[in-house]
Order: structure tokens, then sequence, then C-alpha cells
């Protein structure tokens, strides 16, 4: 007689069509979440200071990423646990501290997202940039109304992702950067500014953005240490995409600095981005600016949204999944949106603070993860954690708390301290 094998019938094939969605859309999700206003800003500005040497310190702020990435998803999808959850069972109530760094962080943070999706849309269609902040704010809590938020997000932000790419490489050929001269100072920079590497590192790895990734693979279900190879593989992919966003953003400008245009850095409206691509492309660079500081907006608001809200789970198991995390992320984007359309962006004083608070969280959390992974890896599911990963992550761990101390100077000089 004959062995007949059993075919997939339709509930698993829609179980096996979740999760491979779940897993684009955590690589899609770590990658737009770390290429938001804020780094697009600060990449054309720096470039602007730095020219060719800025390079070196893309490569290390990958570096690092890719030390942390790698430690985090390994960690979160083998102990089947979110951070925070994972970190209260090494240190009783350390989640929580991590919990509410995360959501203020976060919070205040999305305000700014929405503020530069209003950039964008004006940059884009010419409409006002609060009414150009609310529609990004309503698309954004649109997304989680959808019955199925989770295959809606991962769309949106394969969609955007893949987007910015195209749309930056296509103003990094017509600007003619000197990509050897770039290749070379990635390596061998001219000058080299710690300062520098500090924000930038701060800026697309700290708060929620080291945790977004992760936190959607989980909702794929290929948790534990057997799925480890294919969590590895899907963390590199999210930093190759990271990656080359970051590459792409800084050969963009690089061309037209190197060609002896001037960007305005000083005044109260200077936008190096949107200079660097209007000088490429005229009025149509101004337009694909602005999709691509909307679609970054757009995206940040989703991540930010989205990942604050899993922390949330730290307070209440109800808003671990389903309709309730859905709520509590609709909830999170209804406030920044508030905040945002009375006072018109995210004060500047906020966002300093914040994003000390920022420096912080990042060697906050991955001290603890750290410390789990060296002490007590059964939390992990498995005898013995890679010696590897725990020596890079923790190598990045004390160059983060470095930056830590550079970046709470703000904080300090702001509530008086040191000043």
């Amino acid at each position: 007689m004959s062995k007949t094998t059993a075919q997939p019938g339709p509930r698993d094939r829609t179980k096996a069509a979740v999760s491979r969605s779940a897993v684009v859309g955590a690589i899609f999700l770590m990658a737009t979440s770390a290429i938001g206003p804020g780094f697009i800003t600060q990449t054309a500005t720096f470039t602007a200071q730095m020219g060719a040497a800025f390079a070196f310190a893309i490569l290390v702020s990958i570096l690092i990423d890719l030390a942390i990435q790698l430690n985090i998803w390994r960690m979160i999808t083998s102990s089947g646990k979110r951070a925070a959850q994972l970190a209260s069972s090494a240190v009783p109530y350390s989640g929580v501290l991590l919990s509410v760094l995360i959501v203020v962080g976060g919070l205040a943070f999305n305000i700014g997202n929405i503020a530069g999706g209003g950039l964008g849309l004006n940059a884009l269609l010419g409409i006002d940039p609060k009414l150009g902040g609310l529609i990004t704010g309503v698309l954004a809590i649109g997304v989680f109304l959808f019955k199925r938020a989770g295959k809606v997000v991962d769309a949106v932000v394969l969609v955007l992702g893949l987007g910015m790419i195209v749309l930056t490489c296509i103003v990094a050929f017509v600007s003619q950067p000197p990509v050897g001269d770039a290749l070379r100072q990635s390596f061998v920079p001219d000058s080299i500014s710690f300062a520098t590497v500090t924000t930038i590192v701060v800026g697309t790895v700290g708060g929620y953005i080291t945790y977004s990734g992760a936190h959607r693979y989980l909702d794929s279900g290929r948790t534990g240490p057997e799925n480890a190879p294919a969590v590895m593989r899907s963390a590199l992919s999210g930093i190759l995409v990271t990656s080359i966003m970051r590459y792409v953003l800084f050969l963009a400008v690089l061309g037209v600095v190197a060609s002896g245009v001037a960007l305005d850095l000083e005044s109260q409206v200077a936008n190096p981005a949107g200079q660097a691509f209007a000088a490429v492309l005229g009025d149509a660079g101004i337009r694909i600016f602005g999709a691509i500081f909307w679609a970054a907006a757009l995206s940040s608001v989703i991540g930010a949204a989205y990942t604050s809200a899993t922390f949330l789970s730290a307070f209440s198991k109800k808003l671990g999944g389903g309709w309730p995390l859905q709520l509590a992320t609709v909830c999170f984007i209804v406030i920044s949106l508030a905040v945002y359309l009375v006072v018109g962006t995210a004060p500047a004083t906020l966002l300093v603070f914040v994003g000390g608070f920022n420096g912080l969280i990042l060697p906050i959390g991955l001290t603890i993860f750290m410390y789990i992974g060296w002490f007590k890896p059964r939390l992990l599911r498995t005898d013995a954690y890679p010696k590897w990963l725990l020596i890079i992550g923790t190598a990045a761990t004390v160059l983060t708390w470095y930056m830590a101390v550079q970046s709470v100077g703000p904080i300090f000089a702001m509530i008086g301290i040191g000043a």
C-alpha cells in the first residue's frame, strides 16, 4: 500500500501566511523605525559638516546595531517573551522600569514623528503642515483599526520602506557622489567625531527601536531556540535594509555637498535634506524629499506606537496582544496627535530631554539582557547562550554606557545640575 502525505489545510495555510507576514513585517518595522525624520535631518546635517568622513560614523553605528539587534532578537524569540517580561524574570521590576522609559520616550518622539509627517506632506503636496500631521496621525490610527492590523502593518511598512529606498537611490544616482572617497573614509576617515557617532547610534538604535523588530517577530510564532537560525537570518536582513537606506541617503546628500553646494544649517527654518534634494532635481527634488520624509514619519509613528504599546503588557497581561493591544496602540497615537495639534510640534526641550532618555534606555536594557545571557540562560530555554554573541553584545553595552554619559549632559543642564 502506498502512503499518502497529508496536505496542509486552509487553516494551516493561513497560519503559515500570517507567520511569513510577521517575519517580513519584523524586518521592515525595525528598518523603518530606525530611519525616521530625525535621522534624515541628522544625516543631511552631519554630511554637510563632515563630508565623506561621515561614512565612518555610519559604519560604526551599523556595527553597534549588529551587535545589539542580533542579541535582542535571539534572546526575545528564544524566550518567547516580550522584553519587559523577560527582564522582570531576571531582575524583579526591571521590566517595569524599562517599560516606563520606553513609553515616555516613544510618546514624546511620536509627537515629533507626526510633526515630521506634516512637514513631509507640506513639501510633497503643499498643504498646511498641521493638516499634514493630522492626516499622518489619522492614517496611522486607521492601520490599527483593521481586524487583522498585524498584516496591515506588515504591508504598510514594507511598501514605505521599499519606496524610501527606491526614491533615495534615484537622488543618489543623479547627485553623482564620490563613492570611492566615501568607501575609503568608511574605514580610514580624515576626521572622527565621537559626538556624531553617539548621536546617530542613540537616534537609530536607542529607545523603542531596539525592540520593535523582535517584538513583531514574536507574532510569527517561530519562537524557541530551535528557530534561532531563522531568527538570526531575519535580524541580519533587517540590519541590511537599514544599512542600505543609511548609506544611500548619505551618498545622495554627499553628492550635493561635494559639488560645492552650501546647505543652510543655521537658520530656524533650515531644512538641509530638502535643500540637498532640491539642488539635485529642483522642484521634483522637493516633492521626492517630501515623499521620503512623510514615509519615514508615518512608518516611525506606526513603529513607535506599536512597540511602545507592547511594553504596556508589563502593567496588564490583557495588553499582550489582539484587540486590547490594538486599542492601546490607537490610544497612544491619539494622545501624540492631540499634543501635536495643540502645541504644533514636540517642544525642543522635550525632545532634548527624551533624547537623553533614549541614551539611557539602551545600556540599561542591554545590561539586563547581557546578565541574562551570561548568568541566566535557562530563561532563554537553553543551557548555554552563544559566547560570541555575548562578547560582541557586552562590548556594545560598554560603548552604549559611554554614550549614555554623553547624552545625559543635556538632561542635567535642563534641570540645573552641573551647568
